[in-house]
């Protein structure tokens, strides 16, 4: 019986006829529909008449660049993903592409495997987004994994987006504070995809000193370097067939953010003193407790890595923005820690769960794990009370100085807050409002789209 759900269409915007021609055989074989345009303004008549899933186009174009297209191409349809196809030398006008809105870039000259597979993953990123477009109005389905605390709706959000996600071959940018389960999250998507057979192997760039990582991260033959005995495979090559998680992503030096990308490119590199290519299929599950998009201003991170990397983002909430979550999360802890020997304590009584409710957890989960299970080693009784619980108060306290921040406001909330109003007396205006704040236009924008302000482009018009 026939297939009634309809074959995804792209758009083809190329030039080039016998590139053209061999897209559309290609993709036509892969199952898609295709339809192809010579230039720009025959690919925008067809956005405008016809229903198109993924838009392909060339850079460079006659008449209109490819660049204008995309802008007219996301102006007549925002949602849309666009792969742009680019020659080797011209990568910077590839970035420029993605900050004007591209989902993704290919280099020429690429395989017809090549683009066949980052069609694919972009038509699975949209229907991920398209999907998630009614998170909130669906919560009423709960999402459970175990070891995973999850009761409030923005935990419970996280896990939907990881549902998701996790079957995909998209990579992941997990972001958020210290502490907050990042690790975690995960071994959740690699557990739930269809690698979830193979290895799973997760290094942190902080850990191993810069002029280690590298080696780490690729391996190196014999005689690479003093003291290189023996070849060695690298992380890379241990995660073949699996998921590589790569936490405090925004730390790696520039020198191996240039050797990511190929692999996240083209899926190959080559050890370090070696000469052989090595190929890998790995899902790459990045991590960072930093303003990646502050980075990308103060040039210590590069941008083509960034849009690589940024397929899908996943903020975790910081525990004080879901204390809800506190209850099952002690009753967890205590499970973990507080079981064994006779009269270890077993349960939490009402005063110290209502003082664990009430700290503010600058270091998150983590933080109150450790608390959870320092009280269980030196607790007097089997109800853990007010006095077994030991609170690192220094913290959060200045001493005998007025607070900084508002009565019951969090540094987040006072931030958004800020942002919210500087937007307002601008009437929308973005680059006003940056002005205001002392921002740069693309920082306020970052954080605009964190609080849920989407961009207005008619009102940058009148700037």
């Amino acid at each position: 019986m026939p297939s009634l759900i309809p074959k995804p269409t792209i758009l083809i915007v190329e030039d080039e006829a016998r590139m053209r021609r061999l897209l559309e055989l290609d993709l036509a074989e892969a199952g898609f529909q295709t339809l192809s345009a010579q230039d720009a303004e025959k690919g925008l008549d067809f956005l405008r008449r016809e229903h198109v899933d993924l838009v392909l186009t060339d850079l460079k174009l006659p008449g209109t660049s490819g660049l204008d297209f995309l802008h007219s191409a996301k102006r007549l349809h925002a949602a849309l993903p666009v792969i742009v196809m680019t020659a080797y030398g011209s990568v910077e006008t590839a970035v420029e592409a993605m900050k004007a809105g591209a989902s993704d870039y290919v280099l020429k000259p690429f395989s017809l495997a090549e683009m066949r597979m980052a069609v694919e993953k972009e038509l699975d990123v949209r229907r991920l987004r398209d999907e998630n477009r009614s998170l909130r109005e669906a919560l009423g389905q709960r999402y459970s994994y175990p070891n995973v605390v999850a009761r409030s709706a923005k935990m419970q959000e996280v896990l939907a987006l990881v549902d998701h996600v996790a079957p995909t071959p998209s990579t992941v940018l997990l972001g958020g504070e210290s502490g907050v389960g990042k690790d975690l999250i995960a071994r959740v998507i690699h557990e739930r995809s269809s690698r979830a057979s193979g290895p799973f192997i997760k290094i942190n760039s902080t850990a191993i000193p810069e002029n280690l990582l590298e080696s780490e991260l690729f391996g190196y033959e014999k005689g690479a370097f003093t003291g290189a005995a023996a070849t060695k495979p690298g992380k890379f090559e241990l995660a073949d067939k699996g998921t590589m998680f790569l936490d405090e992503i925004g730390d790696v030096p520039p020198a191996t953010q240039v050797k990511l990308l190929r692999v996240l490119q083209e899926r190959e590199f080559e050890r370090l003193g070696g000469t052989r290519t090595i190929k890998v299929d790995v899902r790459l599950i990045a991590a960072t407790n930093r303003d990646l998009r502050a980075a990308l201003e103060e040039g210590t991170f590069r941008e083509d890595l960034y849009y690589r990397l940024n397929v899908v983002p996943i903020d975790i909430p910081p525990l004080r923005e879901h204390k809800e979550d506190i209850p099952d999360l002690v009753k967890l802890f205590l499970t973990r820690f507080c079981q064994g020997s006779a009269g270890q304590p077993l349960a939490v009584s009402p005063a110290a769960l209502e003082q664990l409710m009430a700290f503010h957890w600058p270091g998150n989960v983590r933080e109150l794990e450790n608390v959870i299970e320092r009280a269980c080693a030196l607790a007097r009784g089997p109800v853990l009370e007010p006095a077994d619980i030991h609170l690192d108060t220094a913290r959060t306290k200045s001493s005998g100085a007025s607070p900084l921040l508002p009565e019951g406001k969090t540094l987040d909330a006072w931030e958004d807050e800020i942002i919210r109003e500087a937007y307002r007396r601008a009437n929308g205006n973005k680059s006003q409002a940056a002005r205001m704040l002392g921002l740069s236009r693309n920082a306020l924008r970052y954080r605009l789209e964190k609080i849920g302000i989407a961009d207005e482009p008619a009102k940058e018009t009148q700037e």
